[in-house]
């Protein structure tokens, strides 16, 4: 059960974050703007977790490097794929996002050290396969990306370095690399309303309120803590293929109540995906679960 903990943790984190368009897209359409909804949700947790930063001060001031990449990282992670979601087409954002696998697992070999066998290239295959199907096979060679495209690619590649950072670094509780993850989410937004990018947030009514504050300290600090918590217990590769079911969520989800539609080419594409994601969880040993401390 000890192996699998991690797993069953990551799935259910990725099955949030597949949602978390629902309540981003809702709460923009409340007259909350992108970076200043990004803005407003990360600000409340890192005031959330300013205690145990502080708390855990003892334990991280000698990886104020690391720290401060985590913020960056992680952070413009989190920037780059809110505000892709909010601002684009659902299906589109999340395919682009989930190339990371490849950038997963490259990392893990070339930083960690982590050694790919023959099933996780299989899993890496299957990965990239159903992700070109779902974007439109050789059909997205005749539109050029978007600027919320590039965005989505973007985070994907942040979200790949922050996790080698996370597992880079065991003696850091995971608890203080989350909250500089959120810092550095909250900083990098009020850069760019500083630089006039967007206006910051005015006039919010009670609804959009209650909802920023729901979606910010239930479901998004819930998403953060499962898949971070997740990905600091496996392999960089591992997690990388295991959390692309939020995609699957996201695809559905998308689908049936946003309306998007999917072809049965777009059906085969989630199809290997998902055969990717079990390869990954079932391969799970306890060796190779490094040991951390989250309190």
């Amino acid at each position: 059960m000890r192996a699998h903990l991690p797993v069953f943790v990551l799935l259910g984190a990725s099955v949030l974050w597949g949602l978390t368009w629902l309540p981003l897209k809702a709460i923009n359409e409340m007259g909350i703007d992108g970076i200043g909804l990004i803005f407003l949700a990360y600000g409340m947790l890192a005031l959330a977790l300013t205690p145990l930063l502080l708390k855990q001060f003892s334990l991280w001031k000698g990886h104020k490097r690391i720290m401060l990449l985590i913020a960056l990282f992680g952070g413009g992670a989190n920037l780059a794929f809110t505000y892709a979601l909010i601002n684009g087409e659902v299906i589109r954002v999340m395919v682009l996002f989930y190339l990371l696998p490849v950038w997963g697992v490259a990392g893990g070999r070339f930083f960690l050290k982590e050694e790919i066998d023959r099933w996780r290239y299989l899993g890496v295959f299957l990965a990239i396969s159903g992700a070109f199907l779902i974007l439109g096979g050789f059909d997205v060679l005749d539109s050029p990306p978007s600027w919320i495209d590039l965005i989505a690619l973007a985070s994907g590649l942040f979200f790949a370095m922050n996790n080698l950072l996370f597992r880079a670094v065991q003696a850091v509780p995971v608890g203080s690399k989350i909250g500089s993850m959120f810092f550095g989410c909250f900083a990098l937004a009020g850069m760019f309303l500083l630089a006039g990018i967007e206006q910051f947030p005015l006039g919010i009514g009670e609804n959009a309120w209650l909802m920023l504050v729901m979606y910010a300290l239930f479901w998004l600090l819930l998403a953060n803590i499962g898949s971070q918590w997740g990905v600091t217990h496996m392999e960089a590769g591992r997690s990388s293929i295991i959390i692309i079911l939020e995609l699957i969520t996201a695809v559905i989800s998308a689908t049936l109540i946003a309306g998007e539609t999917m072809t049965y080419v777009e059906w085969t594409g989630g199809a290997l995906i998902m055969m990717a994601a079990f390869i990954e969880a079932f391969r799970t040993k306890d060796d190779e679960i490094p040991l951390t401390t989250i309190d």
